[in-house]
């Protein structure tokens, strides 16, 4: 069977994928579930749960099970810290992030989360995390060195020690709720030179910004605030996922 990371990586090489993000801290599961499922319908690729917001195992475990009643896309752990993991889900980014002034996010909580996550059945994806200007909740609470939007060479420099360093992933994440997402620019050359995946999220509300971040090379985009904020999910979903996967068909082709 086909684990999750190496259907990432099939997806990314035949177009671009589109990944939907639900912090189980704002919404109950039930409510949780209705956004996974509406996603689905909207045509994106997988589920993301977590998130900023420190929560605990049990409300991950409810949250996902919920999802993963109402949808069959695979849920992936998108961990804020080591209390926010669980067995119920299909993988989890085993992520650090890189550009953080405390080693506590780069490694400390990867260190407390390590045994109890040998226990669980689940898929652990190496994924370096980056947070750019202006980092909003998750670059307080992490303590980031934020990476100017438009700086290219910082970028560079931290993507290319990453995929060094053995990281199956890259994600450049501006913040939850941001004002705007990390600049074209900046995926443009990145991805010049990098051979793993690039993320992007944060601050992608329209169309026309997936489809520019799209083009420039970002191999995966996530959205999360548009959907947790939206009352009709598919509506609001939609017109993104068409925007990326457009820009995927002209990849193919």
């Amino acid at each position: 069977m086909m684990t999750v990371l190496e259907d990432m990586l099939r997806k990314t090489r035949n177009g671009k994928v589109h990944m939907t993000l639900i912090d189980p801290g704002a919404k109950p599961p039930q409510e949780c579930a209705r956004i996974a499922e509406e996603a689905e319908m909207a045509g994106t690729d997988f589920i993301m749960v977590g998130g900023s917001t420190d929560i605990d195992s049990r409300a991950m475990d409810e949250a996902i099970s919920a999802i993963k009643a109402k949808t069959d896309l695979k849920v992936i752990i998108f961990p804020g810290s080591s209390l926010m993991i669980s067995p119920k889900a299909d993988a989890i980014f085993f992520m650090s992030l890189l550009n953080s002034g405390s080693l506590e996010y780069v490694v400390g909580h990867q260190v407390k989360a390590a045994i109890p996550l040998s226990a669980m059945k689940i898929e652990k994806i190496p994924m370096a995390y980056l947070v750019f200007d202006p980092g909003m909740t998750v670059g307080r609470v992490g303590k980031a060195h934020l990476i100017p939007r438009d700086d290219e060479k910082t970028a560079l420099s931290y993507a290319l020690a990453a995929q060094y360093f053995g990281f199956r992933l890259v994600y450049f994440e501006a913040g939850s709720g941001s004002p705007y997402h990390v600049g074209e620019n900046v995926v443009r050359r990145v991805k010049q030179e990098l051979d793993i995946p690039v993320i992007v999220g944060g601050g992608i509300r329209t169309p026309e910004a997936a489809k520019a971040l799209a083009q420039a090379g970002a191999d995966m985009i996530v959205t999360g605030t548009i959907a947790e904020r939206s009352v009709n999910v598919y509506e609001a979903l939609h017109p993104i996922v068409e925007s990326i996967k457009e820009v995927g068909i002209s990849k193919i082709q």
